[in-house]
């Protein structure tokens, strides 16, 4: 198997790497072990989205499972509707990636991404189904017995009913004067609807998506673009999302970047208020901010802390059977609202925070002082020893730190990156201590 599962499930580059063929085998291994479904099996608007959904859709076919074509959807719209049905599903896409790369994404019955056991279990069978080789396999279901493929026009609306009736009980956001960057993604149907539905006056930024497009300069990698249109237009806020909408970054009137830590915060304090923050914790990742876990020291809110990846954010999530967590990278999770990380549902619970309490963002953000944060990615051959080399190094930068910043230097899930993150009170400081972490990375 050339592709193994990473932070969020099989991505690479489409066609070369993540091909038709892995594809298939990954849809007969997914419903082997998942299920005979039906599956619901949506993508993102990049070129290869429909090879790779009409190869994984045929693998499930093969096994006897029954394909469901959900066409351009969010993420999340994936993860709502499986949980709406109690089925299995797969989102075709590579998220923040350029178009070239593509992905699949796998939701296990009920809208849950894969625990390691299960990801283990569809692993084994993927290198098992590919032993095999091409020949056919007189252990698959001939004749009735072979699985149908069929569309879901309704998708989207489905998934945009959800949002609009589900998250403001009855609620409006008449007044707000909205910028969206859709990234020419999964967004860009769906999104700008949704918020004109509910009342927000809206300006929609790349939102003509080509196949190539994707994440081109724009969206949540790129918010500039948000950033200078929000203060020309004398908008009030601003939402810009990654290619299949599961993370947003958000910018107050004044321009400023809003990232998923402050979301995060923010909306801790509103459940607070609420009475909804279950527990009286937030699940965060290890590149949550320091300033973050201040704040949330400050109010009295622990902080769960897991692994990079929504999967493990949501796993603590319903082990702890809390209510709120997410990434800096502005995934977000409302596990009473939802099963994954969902940009437009983070978005609109923020302008309902901004309406309910007649605040602006920037106030309602102030709740925590990001320290300066450097990461630099460091592209590297793949060794098992990389990191133990230079774990010297590491300990002299923790300890020059040690009580005034945060070092983290880890592997990517998704490219072959080694992450180097520091934390420290000045952005000088902490870019010098990265600097020099990835010089020593540096082959």
């Amino acid at each position: 198997m050339t592709l193994r599962f990473g932070t969020d499930g099989v991505r690479g580059a489409a066609n070369t790497e993540l091909t038709p063929e892995l594809a298939m085998a990954l849809g007969r291994a997914a419903a082997q072990t998942l299920g005979q479904g039906p599956w619901l099996v949506g993508r993102d608007t990049r070129a290869s989205g429909p090879l790779l959904q009409a190869s994984f859709a045929a693998g499930l076919a093969s096994e006897g499972a029954d394909a469901v074509d959900l066409a351009v959807v969010p993420t999340p719209g994936v993860a709502h509707l499986c949980a709406a049905d109690q089925v299995p599903g797969a989102m075709i896409s590579a998220s923040h990636n350029p178009f070239a790369d593509n992905g699949i994404k796998l939701f296990q019955t009920g809208g849950l991404k894969l625990d390691d056991p299960r990801q283990a279990e569809v692993e084994a069978a993927l290198e098992a189904i590919e032993a095999e080789g091409i020949p056919g396999s007189p252990h698959r279901p001939g004749g009735p017995l072979v699985g149908s493929l069929r569309s879901a026009p309704d998708a989207w609306e489905r998934y945009a009913v959800h949002l609009e009736d589900g998250v403001l009980e009855g609620r409006r956001l008449a007044g707000l004067r909205v910028v969206v960057d859709c990234a020419h993604g999964a967004a860009s149907a769906v999104a700008p609807r949704v918020l004109a539905r509910l009342g927000a006056t809206v300006t929609v930024l790349h939102a003509d998506p080509d196949g190539t497009n994707i994440n081109d300069r724009c969206g949540s990698g790129h918010p500039e673009t948000v950033q200078a249109a929000v203060v020309a237009r004398g908008a009030d806020v601003g939402l810009a999302f990654d290619g299949d909408a599961d993370r947003v970054v958000m910018v107050d009137a004044a321009g400023e970047l809003v990232d998923g830590d402050q979301i995060l915060a923010l909306l801790a304090l509103d459940l607070r208020d609420q009475g909804l923050l279950h527990g009286g914790a937030v699940v965060v990742t290890v590149m949550t901010n320091l300033g973050f876990r201040q704040a949330m020291a400050a109010h009295g809110i622990e902080v769960v802390d897991t692994p990079v990846g929504d999967r493990h954010v949501l796993a603590a999530l319903e082990e702890r059977h809390l209510a709120l967590g997410g990434e800096q990278s502005g995934h977000i999770i409302l596990r009473d609202r939802t099963t994954t990380g969902d940009g437009l549902l983070t978005g609109i619970s923020v302008l309902d925070a901004m309406v309910r309490t007649e605040r602006p963002l920037a106030d309602l953000a102030g709740v925590m002082t990001r320290l300066p944060q450097v990461l630099v990615n460091v592209p590297v051959e793949r060794s098992p020893d990389l990191l133990e080399r230079i774990a010297p190094d590491v300990s002299r930068a923790e300890i020059a730190l040690a009580g005034r910043g945060r070092v983290l230097v880890r592997p990517s899930g998704t490219e072959p990156l080694v992450r180097v993150m520091v934390e420290a009170p000045t952005e000088d400081e902490a870019r010098r201590v990265a600097e020099e972490l990835a010089a020593a990375l540096a082959p």
